[in-house]
């Protein structure tokens, strides 16, 4: 399993890269110099991908094989162009409907959701490029494969998205705790986006700014929050019923 999911050694994740291999991760060894680091380190950047420094016990956790200081994760499915997706869903006549995740961190969060847009009929998700969950082993068994059934977009910023939804004809909620509306005073029949926020920050308070709508769920409880992914359930279901 370990072949299938990673590449092992700089030279070879530069050669990867180079060839357009859909990388999803790289785990670079912390405080390691040299000219063939730095070259991935520059190829890293030019192709947006996402990275992260940790210790060398790390990277000895993740392959017992000689890792030079560099892992990379591959992602199990190729990702789409969300401008050729959003088209071609709105050429097809349905009333569209898109998930924008804002830095979810969980795996298992993550699969989860994917299961549900799968089950809802939702057209495509719509990821940030740094700072999210990968799509990884525990992605895709926590999505019961339903990895492999939705369109998963990548994008530099999530506001990129949004921009691009909104100039598409498409709202955009957001899933927050910071509006007096409950999902249910909010019309999801036209063609709609929903955002959900990361575990722990929610959605970024610049998006905010810039959505069409917010709704948030009615909770009658102690307890303040929903797991991300119970909570993106609700407003998906919502959205069936009225479009039903």
């Amino acid at each position: 399993m370990e072949e299938q999911t990673q590449i092992f050694g700089i030279r070879a994740i530069i050669e990867a890269i180079n060839a357009g291999e859909t990388i999803d991760k790289v785990f670079l060894q912390k405080g390691l110099k040299g000219e063939l680091f730095s070259e991935l380190e520059t190829v890293l950047r030019k192709n947006s991908i996402n990275s992260s420094y940790v210790p060398v016990e790390k990277l000895n956790r993740l392959t017992r094989k000689n890792h030079q200081g560099a892992v990379a994760q591959i992602s199990p499915i190729e990702f789409h162009d969300i401008e050729t997706l959003v088209l071609n869903v709105i050429e097809s006549g349905k009333t569209p409907l898109f998930l924008l995740l804002d830095q979810l961190s969980d795996v298992r969060n993550f699969g989860a959701i994917i299961r549900t847009a799968e089950c809802t009929g939702v057209d495509g998700i719509i990821i940030q490029k740094k700072g999210g969950a990968p799509v990884n082993g525990d992605t895709i068994k926590t999505s019961a494969g339903a990895v492999f059934k939705v369109p998963i977009c990548k994008v530099d910023h999530i506001k990129d998205a949004v921009f691009y939804m909104q100039a598409s004809g498409i709202n955009v909620i957001a899933a927050t705790e910071k509006t007096n509306n409950t999902l249910y005073d909010v019309s999801f029949k036209a063609p709609c986006a929903i955002i959900m926020g990361s575990e722990g920050r929610g959605i970024n308070p610049s998006i905010l700014k810039v959505v069409d709508a917010k709704a948030k769920l009615p909770l009658l409880g102690e307890i303040e929050s929903l797991n991300v992914s119970v909570a993106c359930g609700a407003f998906l279901y919502e959205v069936v019923r009225q479009r039903l």
